[in-house]
């Protein structure tokens, strides 16, 4: 946390009408957000602005289709300021499973049997099944062990089992199980040293840090815009070099062999494409709310991408605040444990524990009695939480993830609950 740094917790909280409901008499508190976070009004409004206004199918000649091509062409545009890329690499669809699934589809007429694909163990299964199924097409894939102490990428066994045959590595930047944060620039660059293809599956640090695909030079990345403040879409960066020679997954015509359109299915969800976009002005609003704070931060961007990178670092700053508050009060309950990272360690705003003898489900559901939402299970961080961890006996662990519209009365509520399962 910087210090001095006062987050306007309220100018974020007041964009939110979820945030007034109550459960029980208590006042809902979404600590949900690794699985999703609420809507903004003002991308609700963008939604609901392009169905009322705009809704057409794409190159028309009339007015309301000329209009609808321009405003998806300047949502390419925003979210090239989000990735830190070209807008002809911004592709967009139904979510990061879907996406990976396509994906998957195009390598395979890529690849040939006996090639070589690296997954880990640390990723959802949404940047792992995809790969997988390609074993039943003669590809080998290879998994990358974690440190089950920490929950870490073991980056020696990645070593050992990255070679001239690894065709694709499939690699996680942030745990959604636990928080875990992967320096992907360095498995990426070792990656690369044998002409392997990468991609990073971003969907949990989207939500907390800033993305430059520039920097970690990965060739594609997957990211979901539902959770940081959208619809349910899912968004792909994809270098162009590559993207250009990639099969199309979908009809084959004339007017979409091209970049980024050859890896859109079909006709997109237009109206989701422009909530999406609105999400990330949103985040950008509150990195002008906060600019006077942190300018020394983000001095070297300009424009969009400057108030972005704001929006981003003021809402780390705060939810770290959060995560930290909580991890500090949990460690006083009898038999309870918290997964991950040891302290200092690069991680997001995720708190995941268990409590000896104490069913995960139960946690959760005396948690949702007094209007603290909270995941608990294996979030489909199955490899961890599974077969690593071997914790699906007792449910898994319960998960509370923070947002930006989160209060630090929450944590009190949430340790108030869980403290009486404590030994």
């Amino acid at each position: 946390m910087k210090k001095n740094f006062k987050f306007d917790v309220d100018y974020i909280r007041e964009q939110f009408p979820a945030l007034a409901k109550t459960v029980n008499g208590y006042h809902e508190a979404f600590l949900d957000g690794p699985g999703g976070t609420q809507v903004p009004r003002r991308v609700a409004r963008a939604v609901c602005d392009y169905l009322f206004y705009y809704n057409a199918n794409e190159e028309g000649a009339f007015r309301t289709s000329v209009k609808s091509d321009e405003l998806v062409v300047n949502c390419r545009k925003i979210f090239a300021e989000f990735f830190n890329c070209d807008p002809c690499e911004v592709a967009f669809g139904e979510n990061t499973s879907s996406n990976n699934f396509k994906m998957a589809f195009c390598f395979a007429r890529m690849f040939e049997p006996g090639d070589e694909i690296l997954i880990t163990n640390i990723d959802h299964e949404a940047n792992r099944s995809p790969w997988r199924l390609l074993e039943q097409l003669g590809f080998v894939v290879k998994v990358v062990d974690i440190h089950p102490e920490t929950i870490t990428l073991d980056f020696e066994d990645f070593q050992s089992k990255l070679s001239h045959k690894t065709k694709l590595f499939a690699i996680n930047w942030a745990a959604n199980s636990c928080g875990t944060i992967t320096d992907v620039k360095k498995f990426i660059a070792e990656a690369h040293k044998y002409g392997a293809i990468t991609i990073v599956d971003s969907v949990h640090y989207a939500p907390h840090k800033l993305i430059d695909v520039k920097e970690i030079d990965t060739d594609i990345l997957q990211c979901s815009a539902y959770k940081y403040f959208g619809p349910h879409l899912g968004v792909t960066y994809c270098k162009k070099e590559l993207g250009d020679k990639l099969n199309s997954t979908k009809v084959q015509a004339y007017d979409n062999t091209r970049m980024p359109l050859k890896l859109e299915t079909g006709t997109l969800a237009m109206e989701l494409v422009n909530g999406a976009a609105e999400a990330v002005k949103f985040i950008a609003d509150a990195g002008k709310h906060h600019m006077n704070q942190l300018e020394d931060e983000v001095k070297n961007y300009s424009g969009l991408r400057k108030e972005i990178a704001a929006g981003m670092k003021a809402f780390e700053y705060y939810e770290d605040e959060l995560a930290d508050a909580l991890r500090a009060k949990l460690t006083d309950i009898a038999g309870l444990k918290i997964y991950g990272p040891g302290e200092g360690a690069p991680r997001t705003p995720t708190v995941s524990f268990r409590i000896e003898g104490v069913h995960a489900h139960d946690i959760a559901a005396a948690l949702a009695d007094k209007g603290l939402n909270v995941w608990d299970g294996d979030y489909y961080a199955i490899a961890t939480i599974r077969d690593v961890l071997g914790l699906e006996p007792v449910g898994g662990l319960v998960r509370v993830g923070f947002a930006p519209y989160n209060l630090m009365s929450e944590v009190d509520r949430v340790y108030e609950v869980v403290k009486e399962f404590g030994r």
